[in-house]
């Protein structure tokens, strides 16, 4: 009967030993989901200053719009607020129109390649938010499920954020863009 008992503690032991490393693996991949989207965040805060620096060269008397755009990217720098993330890609979006204003702008190599850098910043970045979310659901659907839900508040996980826009994102996003010719 020892043997038994010992047995079955053994095998609980081992299961909950199990369920455990899963949800620290699981609770990893969220972790670098996070990092990955900081990583493209500092990625375009880096490309800011060489688009403005590119534009001043060709639009001296748009100073407005670069002061907008090189306080928006300060602001965003200093935190995570997804707010100043939000104020930023407007003042990237009123930036790379100034390219439309001017042909010779528009025409510069430097412009053209910074808009293509910029560009695929944000497709990383959309990317990088799509597999955290994707991270986020896989880990809220282990500690949610059977038997992992009976441990995995006592060993300490709890429920992970899925990646959402804030207000302002979402009056942008909700816009239908305009497309003229």
């Amino acid at each position: 009967m020892e043997w038994i008992l010992l047995a079955v503690v053994v095998v609980l032991l081992v299961g909950v030993i199990g369920i455990y490393n899963r949800l620290v693996a699981l609770r990893q991949n969220v972790n670098q989901g996070v990092a990955d989207i900081d990583a493209q965040l500092r990625q375009r805060h880096d490309l800011v200053p060489n688009l403005v620096n590119t534009v001043r060269g060709y639009a001296t008397h748009e100073r407005s719009t670069l002061d907008a755009v090189v306080e928006a990217r300060n602001r965003a720098a200093q935190g995570t607020n997804s707010a100043s993330e939000a104020q930023l890609r407007v003042a990237l979006d009123k930036l790379l129109a100034l390219g439309e204003a001017y042909p010779d702008l528009k025409a510069s190599a430097n412009f053209q390649e910074l808009q293509r850098e910029l560009a695929d910043v944000e497709d990383k970045l959309a990317a990088a938010r799509r597999a955290l979310n994707a991270a986020v659901s896989r880990f809220n659907a282990a500690i949610q499920s059977f038997p992992a839900i009976l441990f995995a508040g006592t060993l300490g996980f709890r429920e992970a954020d899925f990646h959402r826009l804030d207000a302002s994102e979402q009056g942008t996003v909700d816009q239908v863009p305009s497309v003229s010719f």
